[in-house]
């Protein structure tokens, strides 16, 4: 199972689209290297999948709606399946991370493993994420599956699937007197953002109001704030221009024929010079510059 480079692919509702691994082996892992750059963040997106990150060098935050956790060196950090999550190096960082299913580690949804632990693991309302801080049986059990995966030699996927074992073991462990034995509903801020910015997703290019954001979620505009603000600690229209900024960027690399001002206005800006001064706040250059920047040939 050959490392791949971190990247997302992300339908409109923020799922992941992009395949962990195989049928056979739901199992993928990663390496990357981030810096603080707009483009090097890993935006808000969920998957089913459960997820570990390991820092190798430097620092990262992960948020996700109920939890920040800054990351250094050694550092592990478990997310849960379909989890809203996010993050960003602080300022850079070098990391690792298994993406695997919860299949992997139960065989079927009939198996004890599956019922006496991961299925109330998955559910408890407790976990978002775990940090392992400076936990060496974490750790190791985590390089064990990593490394055998990298290598890819014949046998890899007992390895993989055994130490994932004992870190799922582990997480039961530190959550057994909240496990629940039955499905819990998602946290409600958790729901409602997920609305929220499924509506902004659909409508960045309009002029979407925070009135038409709020009413995606059926709650009040005053209350909308509070959530965004709980969850991704910035404001929707906040939110909304930094979309529309980086969904410039992206038709800037994969769109050369199409003018600065033909993209401005399919982002949602209402004039080319608008688009450029928000542009700059958030990339430290212009969009010709950074057009220029990501194909300079």
């Amino acid at each position: 199972m050959a490392l791949r480079e971190c990247g997302m692919n992300l339908n409109r509702n923020l799922k992941e689209l992009q395949p962990h691994g195989s049928i056979a082996f739901p199992c993928a892992a990663y390496a990357s290297h981030r810096t603080e750059k707009m483009e090097d963040i890993i935006s808000w997106h969920w998957h089913e999948e459960m997820e570990l990150i390991c820092i190798e060098q430097g620092q990262m935050t992960v948020k996700t709606p109920a939890a920040s956790l800054l990351l250094g060196e050694g550092d592990l950090a478990a997310i849960n399946s379909n989890i809203l999550h996010y993050a960003a190096a602080a300022p850079e960082c070098t990391f690792h991370s298994l993406v695997f299913s919860p299949m992997l580690i139960t065989g079927n949804s009939n198996s004890a493993f599956a019922q006496k632990y991961i299925q109330p693991l998955l559910a408890c309302s407790s976990f978002s994420c775990y940090l392992a801080a400076g936990n060496e049986r974490v750790s190791h059990w985590f390089r064990c599956a990593f490394e055998a995966a990298a290598e890819d030699r014949y046998g890899f996927e007992f390895t993989v699937r055994e130490n994932l074992s004992r870190i799922c073991l582990f997480l039961c462990g530190e959550y057994e007197p909240h496990l629940a034995r039955e499905a819990a509903p998602l946290n409600q801020d958790h729901l409602r953002i997920r609305k929220m910015l499924d509506c902004i997703h659909q409508n960045f290019a309009a002029d979407i109001t925070l009135q038409e954001i709020s009413r995606a979620a059926g709650i009040s505009e005053r209350e909308c704030l509070r959530c965004f603000n709980r969850t991704i600690q910035m404001s929707p229209i906040q939110y909304l221009l930094k979309y529309r900024v980086m969904q410039g960027a992206e038709r800037l690399r994969g769109s050369p024929a199409s003018s600065i001002s033909e993209i401005a206005t399919s982002c949602g800006f209402d004039s080319p010079s608008n688009f450029a001064k928000n542009f700059k706040r958030y990339y430290g250059k212009t969009p010709r510059e950074y057009r220029r920047l990501a194909d300079p040939g």
